[in-house]
């Protein structure tokens, strides 16, 4: 077993480096003058970095594939006020001879923990049509095992195994406070709202190595997938009352907000207003949190710029 010496969180500027990294990005560029250039994404448990490969980029390029393991020879540069890695020389590397733990970030609570305290919410459920449904999901061991295991996203949030878990308890726990501060709210369709909002991703994202859409996601989406689990587990249990059935749907449909944002309809039930805004708050607070640990500049207290969310982020 080859050990990995260096992460990505602890390399620093004018460093050389000698070891292992997941290929999450491969891309052949050209530059300004027409040269060959290859720009990669690395990743290890603690994070990812950019590296280029300058010269020989395309004999470089037949070495490995995106998703490899490879061993480079490089040296950290400051590009931009972002760490980069100038790569001299890649080798691929054999999946039996690394420990493939070290190379893919995971949630840092453990995912039976934080699956048995979800659990602990559906048992808290005082609907039985509700309750019910939960159960057929969370004693599906299929459903179960790819629950614990998704991100819960490609590259916005919870972008780890065991992210869809820990943003779906996290949810469900800010629903719960809720629940206590306003009055006339349903507390057991609110909560199993939260739980069901993002069920459609075990099926929206493929995470073996690298998180990515499947043919479903792309052609379908986590939302319609999810309303369709619900009911196809609604059809199944006995006597579910179809007013309930459709302000479940309803919070599902909804959840994202705004139709430009990919939500089908827009919240227009307290319950449903509840989840879109706590969900949209918990992903961005992990947003920019994540951020901010990845920003490895340590002479500035602001983050690069961040694309998606359009802005500098100030570290304090």
């Amino acid at each position: 077993m080859k050990a990995k010496n260096i992460y990505v969180r602890d390399i620093n500027v004018g460093e050389k480096i000698g070891d292992y990294f997941l290929a999450t990005e491969k891309i052949l560029a050209f530059s300004q003058k027409g040269a060959p250039y290859l720009s990669l994404r690395l990743q290890d448990k603690t994070g990812e970095v950019d590296g280029k490969v300058w010269d020989n980029a395309r004999d470089w390029e037949k070495v490995f594939q995106k998703g490899d393991i490879i061993r480079i020879q490089a040296r950290a540069v400051n590009y931009r006020n972002n760490l980069q890695l100038s790569i001299s020389e890649v080798e691929k590397t054999d999946d039996a001879e690394i420990d493939l733990g070290d190379y893919l970030p995971s949630a840092k609570r453990d995912a039976e923990e934080m699956f048995g305290e979800l659990l602990a919410f559906v048992e808290g459920i005082t609907s039985p049509h509700l309750k019910a449904l939960l159960n057929s999901f969370f004693r599906d061991e299929a459903i179960v095992v790819r629950f614990k295991r998704a991100p819960a996203a490609k590259g916005f949030h919870h972008v780890y195994i065991g992210g869809l878990l820990e943003h779906t308890l996290s949810v469900t726990r800010l629903l719960d406070l809720a629940c206590r501060h306003y009055s006339g709210i349903d507390r057991d369709l609110l909560i199993t709202g939260g739980i069901l909002h993002d069920i459609g991703k075990i099926y929206e994202l493929s995470y073996g190595r690298i998180a990515d859409y499947s043919d479903e996601g792309r052609l379908i989406g986590h939302v319609i997938i999810g309303v369709e689990m619900v009911n196809a587990r609604i059809s199944a249990l006995e006597d579910f009352p179809p007013q309930l059935a459709m302000e479940l749907r309803h919070i599902l449909l909804s959840h994202h907000g705004d139709l430009e944002f990919g939500s089908p309809k827009r919240p227009k039930t307290v319950e449903a207003l509840i989840v879109h805004y706590i969900d949209d708050m918990d992903a961005k607070v992990n947003a920019f949190q994540e951020f901010i640990n990845a920003s490895s500049n340590d002479e500035s207290d602001w983050t690069p710029f961040h694309r998606l969310l359009e802005r500098f982020i100030y570290k304090g």
